[in-house]
């Protein structure tokens, strides 16, 4: 497809070694080309990654964005093969600030590692969930809520069922504590590499509070460049913490997003807990919000905004500060390196829909009227 949208020609071919030949080979006529991928990170990494071991220049096409371009195509906008290869050419060609996909092998490592990390993470809760469930049985009133492999198995020790059920339920949860003993090494283990790897990278997001190795990993393979947000106002949209406007008539409110990178604000969501979990200046603007009025829920949503502004200007600085260096440079004392604190402060608007940011982002929050 040309800058004015013409096809220029179409074909099918397969995913594997001779059909990726053949799709090679067609291209050929026009060596000017770039590459518009659906889901590079997904379904489509496996194209993405051989295009750009090839040399090839390579925008990832966001789902939705397809999506919203094949409403208006012919056909009734239903979904065939060709109707979404024509959606995401459609993308490719009108969209500006699409995603480049860069052949970034630290990144690549980080990803691999930190979708390991949270695997263990899920497969530690599925265990402990139903070792709480034959504990149940086992104990009156089972156990407590936040229960380590090592309590449950002192907990077990003290029980001594005499019926078949009983046995059974105990030989079962003590199968799976020691499950969860290997979980939690392997989670140990997997802490300690990407500690050091997001170390390697320079950035400074493991000194926010509420980011650990696997939140700064996250962070770093989810948004890549930083570069391509023009403000926080588009990093907050993109991580789902910046309110929609659902105002109706002189009825003017704000709900959730729902949208957004649900991963990124799964990471903003921990570090606002552990921020209220402890006394930080999080906690306390949470409660001077909620001495206004507001709710716990809407409290929290105000909170992980402004820890998202916060997490945008230190991937920023940190951008910054590697560009001045260079790679393999040696960090300096720039002065906006401490910009970016781990609390919420005034440079993060108190709108529900915030403006850019313009004040200094050491002031304290305002207190409460």
């Amino acid at each position: 497809m040309t800058s004015d949208e013409s096809i220029v020609g179409k074909g099918r071919f397969a995913t594997d070694r001779d059909g990726h030949a053949a799709l090679r080979r067609y291209v050929q006529a026009w060596p000017e080309r770039v590459w518009a991928i659906e889901g590079c990170q997904g379904i489509g990494r496996h194209v993405a990654n051989r295009l750009l071991a090839e040399g090839e220049h390579v925008l990832d096409v966001p789902p939705k964005l397809s999506a919203r371009a094949r409403v208006f195509a012919t056909g009734q906008g239903r979904k065939t093969d060709a109707t979404d290869a024509h959606s995401v050419a459609l993308v490719g060609t009108r969209m500006s600030g699409l995603r480049p996909v860069v052949n970034d092998e630290q990144l690549a490592v980080l990803r691999i590692l930190v979708d390991r990390r949270r695997s263990l993470g899920e497969e530690h809760t599925r265990k402990m969930s139903q070792v709480h469930h034959l504990l149940l049985g086992l104990i009156p009133g089972g156990a407590k809520k936040d229960l380590s492999a090592a309590q449950a198995k002192k907990l077990l020790a003290t029980v001594r069922p005499r019926d078949a059920a009983g046995k059974t339920r105990r030989r079962v949860a003590a199968e799976l504590i020691t499950d969860l003993e290997r979980i939690y090494q392997r989670k140990k283990a997997a802490n300690k590499e990407l500690t050091a790897l997001v170390a390697a990278t320079g950035t400074t997001l493991m000194d926010l509070t509420g980011i650990g190795p696997s939140g700064a990993a996250r962070l770093l393979v989810e948004v890549g460049d930083i570069t391509r947000f023009p403000d926080n106002n588009h990093f907050g949209s993109w991580t789902g913490t910046a309110p929609i406007d659902a105002s109706s008539g002189d009825n003017v409110r704000h709900r959730l997003s729902r949208g957004g990178n649900r991963q990124i604000n799964r990471v903003l969501h921990i570090m606002a807990t552990v921020q209220l979990r402890n006394p930080t200046e999080g906690r306390a603007y949470f409660d001077r919000s909620k001495a206004r009025g507001k709710t716990s829920n809407e409290s929290m949503r105000l909170l992980k905004r402004r820890l998202s502004d916060i997490v945008y200007r230190t991937m920023v600085n940190d951008a910054a500060r590697h560009m001045a260096t260079g790679p393999g440079g040696q960090r300096g004392n720039d002065s906006d390196s401490s910009a970016a604190g781990s609390q919420p402060h005034t440079n993060s608007s108190d709108k529900p829909l915030p403006g850019p940011a313009t004040t200094d982002p050491r002031t304290p929050l305002p207190a409460a009227s």
